[in-house]
């Protein structure tokens, strides 16, 4: 079993800091493992899941049957409520939990959904959770990191600290099957195929349609589908909804469904140059190995891997990052900048083969005077082009994105 070391320091911090914490992120992204692994640090402990019939009624008799647990020591205990957003109460129940053992139990809650934002209705738990999101496998957690004091130094230097074969497996098998832990391990395309049928159908046909109770389940599949061809592309919720033969805002609240679901992400453009793109944002899938347009699915990695790395650097108190795509009414872009506090700190350019710098990224780093690296999908590739006072790096994207702080 792979460790995820990435995730468990992580989780470990915030329960330090915080008695409640929050395990959110895709289904069957590792979740329950990791909750069940960090338990193991704790003498007394109980776990809790709603999906099985004998917890639910046992919290639906006792809600706070934890109490009622034996205990090993007199060390505090740690209460996994595992898909706990499926309760109509949870928010309550946890605000309530929260609140009378506060100082006498730890708190560590799993789920599927976007726990923070899940269920409308009930008592706010504002102030009293820390949330860590889950990614599937990315390249970066299952390599050699670089601290991100010198990422945000030097972000286009001294990243090679990976051996370039061992990277380079990692993302052809990311490339093949994703990175959810069950498919990512077997490494059989046809593995993942099978898996894959299952996979979209349950969140579509279980969760989001008894959840959210959303009737017109076929036109959210259909959807989805489109969504697929049209990774790294930006969203237009007209032609969509033409495309379906629905309204606006059917289109809008079921993408809504989609990203609150972990089934698809959208980042939104940089506004701060001179006649960008405002509204429209691009959209990418979690499961990207399900895409078939090799540069789309290739951009889709290189995002996944930028997402989770600012996701965890905000989590982790670290500062406020943020990612963005960057397009004017010129029709020019960049896939990608980051951003720091609301400045710009590096831009990111994917090309499948071309090793040639692209027109675009310099002329956006001569506006932005900010390093850039165009992360080029073939082997052999490492070179600076000086481009004034600036650099940019073109390099093959897996020895750059492997030390991904």
């Amino acid at each position: 079993m792979l460790r995820r070391t990435l995730y468990t320091d992580f989780c470990k911090e915030l329960i330090a800091d915080k008695p409640m914490v929050f395990i959110s992120g895709p289904r069957q992204a590792g979740k329950t493992t990791l909750a069940q692994k960090l338990a193991e640090d704790f003498s007394n402990k109980t776990y809790f899941n709603w999906d099985i019939a004998t917890d639910k009624a046992l919290l639906l008799k006792d809600p706070y049957f934890f109490q009622n647990t034996n205990r090993r020591d007199s060390s505090k205990p740690i209460v996994i409520f595992d898909e706990i957003h499926k309760y109509k109460k949870w928010k309550n129940y946890l605000k309530g939990a929260y609140d009378q053992f506060k100082e006498d139990y730890l708190f560590l809650v799993s789920g599927s959904g976007r726990l923070d934002i899940y269920q409308k209705g009930g008592d706010s738990l504002a102030g009293r959770f820390f949330m860590m999101h889950l990614f599937p496998f990315t390249l970066a957690e299952l390599s050699k990191r670089r601290p991100l004091k010198d990422f945000i130094a030097g972000p286009i230097e001294n990243f090679d600290i990976n051996k370039s074969a061992a990277s380079r497996n990692t993302w052809e098998r990311l490339t093949l099957c994703g990175g959810f832990p069950e498919p990512f391990i077997k490494a059989k395309r046809s593995f993942f195929n099978k898996w894959l049928l299952s996979y979209n159908r349950q969140i579509i046909r279980e969760d989001i349609r008894d959840i959210a109770d959303v009737k017109n389940i076929d036109n959210v599949e259909i959807l989805f589908s489109l969504l697929r061809e049209r990774a790294g592309g930006q969203l237009s919720i007209n032609n969509l909804a033409g495309d379906i033969g629905v309204s606006f805002d059917g289109v809008k609240n079921w993408l809504r469904l989609l990203e609150n679901f972990y089934m698809i992400f959208t980042i939104g453009p940089w506004v701060k140059i001179s006649r960008a793109i405002r509204k429209e944002r691009k959209v990418y899938l979690y499961n990207y190995a399900q895409i078939d347009n090799e540069g789309s699915r290739f951009e889709n990695m290189a995002a996944l891997e930028l997402l989770r790395a600012v996701s965890n650097w905000n989590e982790r108190g670290w500062g406020n990052f943020s990612l963005h795509y960057l397009k004017n009414k010129a029709q020019e872009e960049v896939d990608f900048l980051i951003a720091s506090a609301g400045k710009p700190i590096l831009l990111i350019e994917t090309k499948l083969s071309d090793d040639n710098a692209s027109r675009n990224l310099i002329y956006f780093q001569n506006i932005l005077n900010i390093p850039a690296v165009q992360l080029v999908n073939k082997d052999g590739i490492f070179k600076y082009i000086k481009n004034g006072k600036n650099k940019t790096l073109i390099v093959t994207a897996h020895n750059w994105l492997a030390s991904l702080p």
